[in-house]
C-alpha cells in the first residue's frame, strides 16, 4: 500500500471515530446552524398561504429523531426548548425570507419564524428548508392562522407520544398540509 493511500486510510479512520464519538456524546444537542442564504430560493410565492411555499420551506427533520427515540427525544418535556435555535439565529432568517416571500408587511412582529414539521414532532431546528415566516394573521381561503397551526401540531404531537400515530406519517400529514393534517390521520 501506497504512503499516501495508508495516511489517507489512517485520516478517514480518525474523521470517522471523532464524528461518532461526537454524536454519541451530544443526544440531545442542536444540530448546527445552517448559513442562511445558501439554501433559499431567490423568490418564493405567498399563493399557498396558510402554508409555505413548497419550493422554498420543503421541511426537513433532525436525523437525531427516529420512531425508535421519540421516547428519549421529543417526548421528553423541554427537549423542544433545548434545541430551539437563538432568536438572532431565527431573526436574521425572517428578515431575509419575509423578503423572499414578497410581503408588503414587512413588520417582523407579524411573522413567526415557524419551524414547517415542528420541533415537537422532529423538525430540523436550523435549516432554513424547514423554516419560514408564518403570518400572525389570517391568510389563504381558510383564514387559518399560525395559531391553528400551532393546535395541530400540539395535536399531532400528543398523538406520537401516545403512540397513536407514527412520527413519520405526522410529519408527512404536516408538511403535505397542515390545514387537513388531523383529519388524514383520522385525529380531528
Amino acid at each position: 500500500m501506497s504512503r499516501h493511500r495508508r495516511l489517507a486510510t489512517v485520516l478517514a479512520t480518525a474523521v470517522l471515530t471523532a464524528a461518532a464519538l461526537t454524536t454519541g456524546a451530544a443526544a440531545h444537542a442542536a444540530p448546527v446552524a445552517h448559513t442562511t442564504g445558501t439554501t433559499l430560493d431567490a423568490s418564493c410565492s405567498q399563493a399557498y398561504l396558510p402554508l409555505p411555499d413548497p419550493a422554498c420551506t420543503p421541511g426537513a427533520t433532525n436525523p437525531d429523531v427516529t420512531q425508535d427515540t421519540i421516547d428519549t427525544t421529543i417526548c421528553v418535556p423541554g427537549y423542544s426548548t433545548s434545541i430551539r435555535p437563538s432568536s438572532s439565529y431565527t431573526t436574521r432568517l425572517k428578515i431575509q425570507q419575509i423578503a423572499q416571500y414578497g410581503y408588503d408587511d414587512t413588520n417582523t412582529a407579524d411573522y413567526e419564524e415557524d419551524h414547517f414539521i415542528p420541533l415537537s414532532l422532529g423538525g430540523h431546528p436550523t435549516d432554513p428548508n424547514n423554516l419560514w415566516p408564518e403570518p400572525r394573521y389570517a391568510t389563504g381561503a381558510s383564514g387559518m392562522t399560525s395559531t391553528d397551526k400551532d393546535t395541530v401540531e400540539y395535536k399531532l404531537y400528543k398523538a406520537v407520544c401516545n403512540h397513536q400515530v407514527a412520527l413519520v406519517p405526522a410529519q408527512q400529514a404536516i408538511s403535505t398540509d397542515w390545514t387537513t393534517a388531523l383529519s388524514v390521520l383520522g385525529l380531528s
